[in-house]
């Protein structure tokens, strides 16, 4: 890129020599010895994994998938030496707001590609067009097309002004954020790197408690968010190997993840086996199976296992930081930053997630707080019509 500042047309073209190289890989695949117990106690069953396995090299359709995806208009352009690219979808509505989605772990933009639509143009989808948005959707630093990680790594703070800087480069004064799991920590920074230009954010993807806060005390709570505690509790027990691996020696998996598609299938169908909706025995009956392994197939294309594995170890650092200083917090400091005056708020808790209003918000500020039956971590591929009422109704008296 000449321009530092530049914003460049993009498309997805990736080589057919290399879906071509996907494809035999997986035919080829050296299956380890399917295990005595063959279920999803030890992670993905074997038996499960070949059959998904199979339909990637021989069912699903890549060059369709792709097709779909270049019809949303799409761009690249570096901030502080770091390229990113995102998805730019205007609305035909000339009062729409715009609205920044940011994707988490093991999400990408292709997590809100059935969103898109319904936000951007909600008239043709039933809807108010007075609830319309123009949607901006970032593929976070080292996945995806945004890669390679730049020199200054990743940090939710870091992110946060790049995307404060790319709306700015849109000509969006005021917008609306949206983030989950990871991509919800970028969005809660965004009132402090963008002041006054926030009209709003909404929240999910958020978890009971923290990594290092240890269980959760069930005494106190609903029957609701003991549910919620209790699933916490367990997820600390056996549920974060993939993030102290990841956190920690992220090279050391990054050598798995880009040479072995079926390792790489593996690390990310685990987790939408046990991130989505309950009532769902298996992944692709919480979300679209080609939508699956669109995500799974961007990863791979891009290199993105190793690359986002890295971001984690990245993010995870500054978290531990950040809580180390909010620990060493006075009383006053830390009710001076309570209430601290900021964007209104709105979190919606899906199915499967585990966010606890009283752990969250313990003093009251979260002016939104939604919870579903239904869905889970990756609620705009599982239920995106309730992902898109839910912004609908906290951003329309924001507007």
């Amino acid at each position: 890129m000449t321009n530092s500042s530049e914003i460049q047309g993009f498309r997805i073209e990736v080589p057919q020599a290399e879906v071509d190289e996907l494809r035999a890989r997986v035919r080829d695949a050296r299956w380890p010895a399917v295990p005595r117990v063959d279920d999803w106690s030890r992670g993905v069953p074997a038996g499960y994994l070949q059959e998904l396995a199979e339909y990637w090299a021989d069912g699903f359709d890549w060059r369709a998938q792709e097709a779909a995806l270049n019809e949303i208009p799409q761009f690249i352009t570096e901030i502080d030496g770091q390229r990113i690219h995102f998805l730019h979808q205007r609305s035909p509505e000339p009062d729409a707001v715009p609205l920044i989605l940011t994707h988490g772990w093991p999400g990408s933009p292709v997590e809100f590609s059935k969103v898109i639509g319904p936000l951007t143009d909600p008239r043709s989808y039933g809807g108010d067009p007075a609830d319309a948005f123009h949607v901006v959707v970032p593929s976070l630093p080292g996945y995806g097309f945004s890669n390679p990680i730049g020199e200054n790594g990743f940090n939710l703070f870091g992110v946060a002004s790049m995307w404060a800087e790319l709306m700015t480069r849109l000509g969006y004064e005021r917008f609306a954020a949206h983030g989950t799991d990871v991509g919800s920590g970028v969005t809660g920074m965004l009132p402090y790197v963008a002041p006054g230009r926030v009209v709003g954010l909404h929240l999910a993807g958020l978890v009971a408690s923290t990594p290092f806060d240890g269980p959760v005390e069930v005494e106190g709570l609903s029957a609701a968010d003991v549910v919620r505690a209790e699933k916490f509790n367990r997820t600390l027990v056996d549920g974060f190997g993939y993030l102290t691996l990841q956190s920690t020696r992220p090279q050391t998996l990054a050598y798995s993840l880009n040479d072995s598609p079926i390792g790489q299938l593996a690390w990310i169908v685990e987790k939408f086996a046990e991130w989505t909706d309950p009532a769902a025995k298996l992944p692709e009956e919480a979300v679209d199976k080609d939508q699956l392994l669109t995500n799974v197939s961007l990863y791979w294309f891009t290199g993105s296992g190793a690359s986002s594995a890295h971001a984690v170890a990245d993010g995870m650092a500054a978290w531990r930081a950040f809580a180390e200083q909010q620990a060493n917090q006075t009383e006053d400091d830390a009710a001076q930053q309570w209430s601290a005056p900021g964007p209104p708020t709105g979190v919606a808790v899906f199915g499967a997630e585990t966010a606890i209003r009283k752990l969250t918000d313990p003093v009251g500020k979260i002016e939104h707080w939604t919870e579903y039956e239904r869905g889970g971590h990756f609620a705009a591929m599982e239920v995106p019509d309730l992902l898109t009422a839910d912004l609908r109704t906290f951003f329309r008296p924001l507007r």
